[in-house]
């Protein structure tokens, strides 16, 4: 479904020819035949033109209480306290399929940079245990991304589909690694570094963890932003089933070795 084109011509300039980046990446034009008012923020829905509602899930009514960023986040906080620990956060990322290592490195980045911003909603003092509070979470919202949670952590569906109206280049419904790491490029902000370097850790992980024959799917993208497919991984791991998609170690050692045979022949 290709909603960039839906509509038909607008009463509006959405391009101007001084700025060539305007054509080359162009918006969703065509949103609001499939969402109704897809510019306005979902609070506790992330939705997306051909899931329209939302993520159906058996949490259901305990969802609506928090916001979709806070939604996502709620993988980690297991025992409901609404605050995630260190220990917790490597739990999670053991829990996706991550290694001890990566895990550990998820652990640093996350709870060392997103603590102190969450915390100021409880204390201007440090946390000791640098905990993540989840009921803050929008707090630790950074720059450089795609919009798609707005200052507040809801889900802005317009921005979604700005995703793959501007960096889905061959309309495929998912988003290689390279046009992932053209859209971090396209997200970039002057003089914001560590907004930089959370978009490529959050959108690296996500392809390490959802890649299917090296692109990540609109629909699997947008369960990300809810955090219901966490919950999926960590049941089909639990259940012996695995998880089909990502990339990992096995898959770096295949990699070089067809990259060996090929030199060789």
């Amino acid at each position: 479904m290709n909603n960039s084109t839906a509509s038909s011509t607008l009463p509006f300039d959405h391009t101007v020819p001084n700025c060539p980046a305007t054509s080359e990446r162009q918006q969703a034009t065509g949103s609001d035949a499939f969402l109704e008012k897809p510019g306005i923020a979902r609070a506790n829905l992330a939705v997306s033109a051909e899931v329209p509602d939302g993520s159906p899930t058996s949490k259901g009514a305990a969802m609506r209480d928090y916001t979709v960023l806070q939604q996502h986040v709620l993988f980690w906080d297991r025992d409901g306290d609404s605050e995630i620990y260190p220990w917790d956060t490597y739990v999670g990322f053991r829990d996706l399929g991550f290694s001890v290592l990566f895990s550990l490195l998820a652990v640093v980045i996350i709870n060392v940079n997103f603590s102190y911003p969450t915390r100021l909603a409880v204390s201007w003092w440090p946390d000791l245990w640098f905990r993540v509070y989840v009921g803050s979470i929008h707090k630790a919202k950074h720059g450089s991304d795609s919009g798609t949670y707005d200052k507040e952590g809801r889900f802005v569906p317009q921005m979604f589909e700005d995703v793959f109206a501007k960096w889905d280049v061959h309309g495929a419904g998912s988003l290689s690694a390279g046009e992932l790491w053209h859209m971090i490029k396209g997200h970039r902000l002057a003089a914001d570094p560590f907004g930089w370097g959370a978009a490529i850790f959050e959108f690296g992980t996500t392809w390490l963890l959802l890649q299917k024959d090296g692109r990540v799917s609109k629909e699997d993208l947008r369960q990300t932003y809810d955090g219901t497919i966490f919950w999926r991984i960590k049941e089909a791991r639990e259940r012996g089933k695995g998880w089909n998609k990502g990339f990992g170690l096995r898959d770096l050692l295949q990699l070089g070795q067809r990259q060996l045979k090929a030199r060789v022949a």
